[in-house]
């Protein structure tokens, strides 16, 4: 073809056919992996100091003059926002359980709607170093936005949200990892269990890898072990014997819904049952339309009911000693993954999964006081 022609087709193109030929770039630039783009996406830019807050609800959170619900408002933050965490006093919030509030340099806000985070970002891996096809690993900065490597979205989470991320403390698998012309290495997140399929790109250096050692059990070998969770007092004990081990606050399952509604089916079963199956993680889903839930790289899972119900580490809430599940036990990420340690069976960090037939692992009494 010679310039003449080339030119003449060149300026005979149609509206049409120019906006084809432009969606045809865009689409092919969507699909080159997020690594490979060639443009620079720095890390989030966080508040300074060794302990932070990650507003954990949708919607606004109020920042009171004093800790007490009925003071002035001084501030209103929204979802995500990350606040420098001072200390947590105790103080007034009518016809709540929780009378906790963090100090900020604004001022108080409500405990239970701040996840405590922090921020600690990691030096990048270049190749896997406890198994041959990847590595666990926790996020250690508040947030970390992720991009889906293979679209259409799949999970009902990432089809209901613009801005999808991992919070600090959730648990994934990585699998792959590459490096981008610009130098920044990025982590390929594919969860193990309970996926629906999605795979993201992220920044390498959100993930802190976590080692075959600190998942090692404790007191492996001594006998007699049970936890107690109380649903009246929304406390959890491990013994060893008769002695008395370990003891947190958690969170079993509601007794009413967000509109107030008494809901039996979300409660916590009253019993004795053994542990059937631990994961790492896994990708927890189950419920209804409004009363659903759908969540990624819930870490330190430990099953000890058949339909689901399990203690497992939480992101969403900071509001232990509540009862607000869909049944299972909330903890916190540190005490989750303590009990995952200490209870039977030991799971290996690859697979990072055990399923045990009857009679079962250590043992899980659920009581009422």
């Amino acid at each position: 073809m010679d310039e003449t022609t080339r030119w003449r087709l060149m300026v005979t193109l149609s509206r049409r056919d120019a906006l084809k030929l432009a969606l045809l770039g865009a689409g092919a630039w969507m699909l080159t992996p997020i690594w490979a783009r060639g443009k620079k996406m720095p890390m989030p830019d966080f508040p300074t100091g060794e302990r932070l807050g990650r507003v954990c609800i949708g919607g606004k959170v109020e920042v009171k003059a004093r800790p007490d619900a009925d003071s002035p408002t001084v501030a209103v933050l929204y979802e995500d926002a990350v606040v420098p965490w001072e200390r947590e006093v105790v103080g007034i919030n009518l016809h709540r359980t929780n009378q906790r509030f963090v100090q900020t340099p604004q001022g108080y806000i409500w405990a239970p709607t701040l996840q405590p985070v922090a921020n600690k970002p990691n030096t990048p891996l270049t190749a896997f170093p406890y198994a041959k096809d990847g590595m666990w690993v926790e996020v250690t900065v508040p947030y970390v936005d992720i991009f889906l490597a293979n679209p259409p979205a799949r999970s009902p989470w990432l089809k209901d949200t613009s801005r999808p991320r991992l919070y600090y403390s959730q648990v994934l698998w990585v699998d792959q990892i590459k490096q981008g012309d610009d130098g920044a290495v990025w982590y390929r997140i594919n969860e193990r269990y309970g996926s629906y399929g999605d795979i993201f790109w992220a920044r390498a250096e959100a993930f802190r890898p976590i080692t075959p050692e600190e998942i090692a059990p404790i007191s492996p070998n001594v006998e007699n072990k049970r936890v107690v969770v109380d649903v009246n007092y929304q406390t959890m004990a491990c013994y060893e014997g008769k002695e008395e081990v370990f003891f947190t606050r958690v969170s079993t399952g509601a007794k009413y819904n967000a509109s107030g509604q008494a809901v039996d089916k979300w409660a916590t079963p009253v019993g004795t049952y053994p542990i059937w199956r631990k994961l790492i993680s896994v990708h927890m889903s189950g419920g209804t339309t409004g009363g659903g839930y759908d969540l990624p790289g819930i870490g330190w899972t430990v099953l000890f009911v058949g339909t689901g119900i399990s203690i497992h580490s939480t992101f969403w809430h900071n509001d232990y000693g509540v009862p607000r599940s869909h049944g299972c036990v909330n903890a916190r990420p540190e005490d989750a993954k303590w009990v995952f340690r200490w209870t039977l069976p030991v799971v290996p960090y690859d697979p990072g999964d055990v399923t045990i037939g009857m009679p079962g692992g250590t043992l899980i009494e659920v009581v009422e006081g």
